[in-house]
């Protein structure tokens, strides 16, 4: 091999090690958030619905936190990344113990589609070579529209409305996991993971949460 290919060669080995470094970070702190999430969700199954309601506050909280503690201090932005799961996996305690008494099925079934709705999407958005970042912004003002119908749904009943909601959830939240992890392929900055992976874990949690609304029978 020629000096010429040597160095040619270097910079490419060298990038796809960052982006192999990158993406186990990111996968890692993934895996550590759901399982706090899961933890959240044990520790705050009696709570009250008024008490979930808290804990999203403090998960957006950890959100905005998030955003601006990433370029500063890399503890920090993991620690309201592990917040942000805590602070979730409670507030969905109440809806996820009303499952288990009632309907268990529907988390396994919730569980195993979340799952494989994020690895096909996922693995899609990091393989393909097609730029995502209009799908990002269209998923974004989707979900600002679901939201919006959300809110009318609480003074308005709609027949079927809380299929219909997890319905394009779903789709805008596909949009979102393609866009995610076409993300993190194109991340560059270890420092950007906790912040890929606060992305990742949300489009998880509510795959996670739409399907199980689904497999519940359309209830909210």
């Amino acid at each position: 091999m020629s000096s010429l290919e040597q160095v040619t060669q270097q910079p490419v080995a060298v990038s796809r090690d960052r982006s192999r470094a990158i993406f186990g970070q990111t996968m890692g702190l993934v895996a550590l958030t759901c399982l706090v999430a899961g933890i959240g969700a044990y520790l705050g199954r009696n709570i009250s619905h008024g008490w979930g309601i808290v804990a999203f506050i403090g998960a957006i909280a950890c959100i905005i936190g998030l955003n601006a503690a990433v370029q500063r201090s890399e503890q920090l932005a993991i620690g309201l990344l592990f917040g942000l799961g805590a602070f979730l996996g409670i507030g969905a305690a109440p809806a996820l113990a009303y499952y288990a008494s009632v309907q268990p099925q529907a988390l396994w079934q919730a569980a195993g589609a979340t799952a494989l709705f994020i690895a096909g999407f996922g693995a899609f958005g990091y393989a393909t070579r097609r730029d995502l970042s209009v799908v990002g912004r269209i998923s974004f003002f989707a979900l600002l529209g679901l939201i919006v119908f959300g809110l009318v749904m609480i003074f308005v009943s709609i027949p079927g409305g809380n299929v219909i909601y997890a319905v394009i959830g779903l789709v805008i939240f596909a949009g979102y996991t393609m866009y995610d992890f076409q993300r993190l392929r194109r991340a560059r900055q270890i420092e950007s993971a906790p912040l890929l992976a606060a992305s990742i874990f949300l489009d998880i949690f509510n795959v996670f949460m739409l399907l199980l609304s689904l497999f519940g029978g359309g209830r909210s």
